[in-house]
């Protein structure tokens, strides 16, 4: 816009033409729709998110890639399982830790920690069966299924996958978790808490010597998530706390 002569027209247009320049300013310069804001709705927010990928075991030096509703990003972990990145992209997000023959994944509903186990697996499993569809085609369908990525946004409902996914392993394994959240818990690989937890379920059979969920575990899952469907939809919740949840279940036992 040529703000020397744009002024001219009329004694009676001044106003709105300040107005108007004002509104261009408080935009930094961006596009603005009438005199209502800026256009710059369809800028993508920069986003940090970090976690630890283990199993029991860290996986040192895995591929650890972000697939977004919108954008993706990708980085490795170090030599503790750690992993850290900022990048552009519109929550939520999966994550995929791929590490020799060992494939986990997780989900990011807002930034901040959420780490990649075979906890994260087994309720990503659980959340497919609420959907009534498998976790492959969760995670394929997610970039352009606007269902998919409501639920995975909304916190409330990825958490109440987190606690039916602990409460099965335990009556199933007849063990105690000592790290019921472990979606976003920080953690040290072979200190007590997330990780001694995996250390747990593999001594007891749930996780597989590739670092993987065992087959009766996923089918545990499945099984669950598939009893407690989600059958509503609302607004996801925000980056910064919880909303309402997008179905009539709570999760549970089988």
């Amino acid at each position: 816009m040529n703000t020397d002569n744009a002024c001219f027209v009329r004694p009676a247009l001044a106003a709105l033409c300040v107005t108007s320049l004002v509104t261009l300013a408080a935009c930094g310069g961006s596009v603005c729709v009438g005199l209502d804001g800026c256009g710059g709705a369809g800028v993508v927010p920069n986003i940090a998110i970090s976690g630890t990928a283990a199993t029991g075991t860290a996986l040192a030096s895995a591929a650890v890639s972000f697939s977004c509703a919108q954008g993706s990003g990708s980085t490795l972990s170090d030599g503790g399982g750690r992993y850290s990145i900022t990048f552009n992209a519109t929550l939520p997000c999966i994550v995929t830790v791929t590490s020799g023959g060992t494939a986990l994944h997780s989900v990011a509903f807002a930034g901040g920690t959420f780490n990649t186990t075979p906890e994260t697996e087994l309720m990503l499993v659980y959340l497919a069966s609420q959907l009534g569809t498998s976790e492959t085609s969760l995670i394929t369908g997610f970039p352009s299924n606007s269902h998919f990525q409501q639920v995975l946004a909304n916190q409330a409902d990825v958490l109440a996958a987190q606690s039916a996914t602990v409460t099965n392993l335990q009556q199933r394994y007849a063990l105690t978790l000592t790290a019921p959240a472990f979606l976003t818990t920080p953690f040290i690989v072979g200190q007590a808490g997330v990780d001694s937890d995996l250390g747990a379920l593999a001594a007891a059979g749930a996780i597989d010597t590739n670092g993987m969920p065992d087959p009766a575990a996923v089918s545990l899952l499945s099984a669950a998530g598939l009893a407690h469907p989600l059958t509503a939809t609302s607004t996801p919740s925000s980056s910064t706390g919880g909303a309402g949840g997008t179905g009539s279940s709570t999760g549970g036992m089988m």
